[in-house]
């Protein structure tokens, strides 16, 4: 059986395959092997959305399998909202500017003052915004409170940093005697919040209420996400029993996302490429994580916090942090337990963390991510170069003896069983091992899939230039330049291997650098970059080593 054929047909089968995945994705249409989280869901039919209320419900004591059916807590009349003055908060950091709504007290717009939309825009991204439904809002269930919809005064207070390193947003709101005070903590170089919860029972009876803290999203796909690569979207949740789980809106809409999970850490998430929010509560404190559809095309997350009973005259609080930001790898495994899973590697994360730590350890000295690659490229040549060695000694033997392989063809084209018994007869003879060529390619695969996963979710390298035209390491060359010369060095590699005997297999090696150019054309600039390398230390390698095996 010849061995490299039935290889070398499965590569070509593959990348025909991939390709027209990336085409069906790039004209709207569903993939084959990524169904995006993000797709449009279609509304349930019924007029039950519209009766819905994004205001939790309240749950029982000892917290069921699933959210317990309940009254929700007392939310504003359609059309009350109305009459009621509200205020938008403007708080700056060196880092954010968010806003906070005085109705309901919620982050209802968030700023990151260091990422553009592009490396050509002046736009800055903007995290939570009321167009797409994004928001964090909190507050309280159990009985007639203060919460999300609800009225609130914001204290007096700087609303600036300026030369400080803190500042505080104190929001207080007031029901039959219950009294919610919001304050919000921003701290300089930091895209953590700090979100504090009292309540001051003035109602004359004890209360038993349960603080709240949810992120609310649409499903749909951020502007300018490329449609040949899919990226999560959605929420994520975490807990030290369950671990690490990403949630898809399509799963929560069809009723098979968990509707609560008890605890007594853990944190909630909204994830989107290259950037998070999460809500994470104070440490060894009793919680409730559950995942709603709040509306048509609305989605929530959240935890419930019970604050016990609360005495006439008494008060009682929850902290929390709110983490709103990039998915930078230092930040995230500072935030919390599990927080960097957040930044998605997919399956070969095992992988994928060491390539992006040697990444880093590399930036911090040559200071470009560019030449961070190139440095990465040739570190992973010099691992594997004894195995590529042989591989090209291998190839080069087979280079040699293909005149003999030719003649076996033809003396046996007529019984293959024949041939094939032939064929390994001469690789026998001359200590050629058949799988020699494809063994570098087979080993470097995980290496170059998990580059890929790391050049696609790291958002250290989002809009970061190198040279001349590659303003984005992250996106695919504009010029298409890279793809070219990848293509050329593939043509070279081909030429500089032995040719194979059979003509349909030679064909599909003239084919090859053609069609993966193609597909390079959509992939990130540095993964070109990588493979662009790769191929020319190759070329200079095989060269040397056919050189030799001449001589």
């Amino acid at each position: 059986m010849d061995i490299r054929r039935t290889f070398l047909w499965v590569v070509f089968s593959m990348s025909i395959i991939l390709l027209w995945d990336n085409w069906m994705r790039h004209n709207g249409k569903p993939s084959m092997f990524f169904p995006s989280a993000t797709q449009q869901a279609q509304p349930a039919a019924g007029a039950g959305d519209a009766a819905r209320s994004d205001v939790p419900q309240a749950t029982p004591t000892t917290l069921p399998a699933a959210t317990a059916a309940g009254t929700p807590a007392t939310a504003a009349a359609p059309g009350a909202a109305a009459a009621v003055k509200t205020e938008r908060i403007a708080i700056t950091t060196d880092l954010l500017k968010a806003e906070v709504d005085t109705l309901g007290g919620n982050l209802v717009r968030l700023e990151l003052l260091q990422h553009k939309e592009s490396a050509e825009s002046d736009k800055n991204v903007v995290l939570f915004e009321e167009s797409r439904n994004y928001l964090a809002q909190s507050g309280l269930i159990g009985g007639p409170f203060p919460n999300h919809k609800s009225p609130f005064v914001a204290l007096p207070g700087a609303r600036s940093l300026d030369g400080g390193n803190q500042l505080q947003l104190v929001l207080e709101s007031e029901q039959n005697g219950v009294k919610l005070v919001k304050t919000y903590t921003f701290s300089r170089n930091s895209y953590v919040i700090g979100l504090e919860q009292k309540v001051v029972n003035a109602s004359g009876a004890p209360i038993t209420p349960t603080a709240y803290l949810q992120l609310t999203r649409d499903n749909s796909k951020l502007p300018g996400e490329s449609k040949f690569y899919s990226t999560f979207t959605g929420p994520a949740i975490y807990t030290e029993a369950e671990k690490f789980q990403k949630i898809d809106f399509e799963d929560i809409e069809k009723g098979k996302a968990p509707k609560a999970v008890s605890a007594n850490e853990g944190w909630v998430s909204m994830v989107q490429h290259y950037f998070v929010s999460a809500f994470l509560p104070e440490e060894k404190a009793a919680r409730e994580i559950y995942t709603d559809k709040v509306a048509a095309n609305l989605y929530a997350v959240g935890t419930k916090l019970p604050m016990g009973t609360v005495a006439p005259g008494a008060t009682a609080e929850v902290d929390a942090q709110l983490y709103a930001g990039p998915q930078e790898s230092a930040r995230l495994e500072k935030f919390a337990p599990g927080f960097d899973l957040v930044k998605d590697y997919g399956w070969l994360t095992v992988i994928a963390k060491p390539i992006f730590w040697l990444m880093d350890q590399i930036h911090k000295v040559i200071g470009n991510w560019g030449w961070t690659i190139i440095a990465l490229t040739v570190l992973i040549k010099l691992v594997f170069f004894p195995l590529t060695a042989a591989s090209y000694r291998s190839m080069a033997k087979m280079k040699t003896v293909t005149p003999k392989m030719t003649a076996i063809r033809e003396r046996h084209k007529g019984d293959p069983q024949k041939m094939n018994q032939a064929m390994m007869e001469l690789y026998k003879t001359e200590k050629i091992n058949p799988l020699g060529g494809c063994l570098p390619i087979l080993v470097q695969m995980p290496v170059f899939i998990a580059l890929y996963w790391v050049l696609l979710a790291s958002v250290e390298m989002r809009n970061a230039p190198w040279i001349g035209w590659i303003h984005d390491l992250a996106s695919p060359d504009p010029w298409y330049i890279l793809p070219v010369i990848m293509a050329a060095s593939m043509f070279v590699q081909t030429k500089l291997n032995p040719t194979p005997p059979d003509p349909m297999q030679a064909k599909m090696m003239m084919w090859m650098p053609i069609i993966f150019s193609v597909m390079f054309f959509f992939f990130p600039a540095g993964l070109v970059l990588y493979w662009v390398v790769n191929n020319v230390l190759s070329i200079a390698q095989q060269w040397l080593i056919n050189k030799k095996m001449k001589a």
